[in-house]
């Protein structure tokens, strides 16, 4: 049975290993240089999590999938500066290529809602690009809509798109899965 909880000190190397296995499958979609960059964000930022939740789905110990939350007023690096986080904000939703299918990334999202709206925050925001179209459908199915207000570009041809769910009404979806 797959648990869903809070990462702990021995789940670092797994955490990222997961997370670049995730991500690997966009090495054709960007240009190398690119890669190189969001690659070694992927390294900086699960190196240091900050004030953010790094939350894991975990089965018989092995990790299968991890998310980090960041709250409301932490600072967001993004080309051209940093920004304070309005609402609290999915980082790097990621799961083990041999999982997918199997509801881990639905169940991570839901412990995201939630824990967002036990803190009270009116929304919860994440940002994305069309490369990512099978997370954009499942960020979609729950609830979550593009905001065009917090789209960036992250270079020429490459947008970042926002997107945001709002915790005052519950979703019907985000209970699936």
């Amino acid at each position: 049975m797959t648990a869903i909880r809070d990462a702990r000190p021995g789940d670092r190397a797994a955490i990222l290993a997961v997370t670049l296995a995730a991500y690997g499958q966009y090495t054709a979609a960007l240009p190398p240089p690119l890669w190189l960059l969001y690659r070694q964000n992927i390294h900086a930022t699960l190196a240091d999590v900050g004030p953010a939740a790094q939350i894991v789905a975990a089965d018989e110990g092995a990790i299968l999938g991890a998310v980090l939350l960041l709250p409301a007023g932490a600072v967001m690096e993004k080309p051209g500066g940093a920004s304070t986080l309005e609402w609290p904000e999915v980082r790097l939703l990621a799961v083990a290529p041999e999982a997918r299918g199997k509801g881990v990334a639905r169940r991570l999202m839901n412990e995201c809602i939630q824990r967002a709206r036990a803190a009270g925050a009116p929304a919860l925001t994440l940002h994305t690009t069309d490369m990512m179209a099978a997370a954009m459908r499942l960020y979609e199915r729950m609830g979550f809509a593009h905001a065009p207000e917090l789209d960036f570009s992250l270079a020429p041809g490459i947008t970042v798109k926002g997107y945001k769910i709002s915790l005052t009404l519950p979703s019907p979806l985000q209970g699936e899965g």
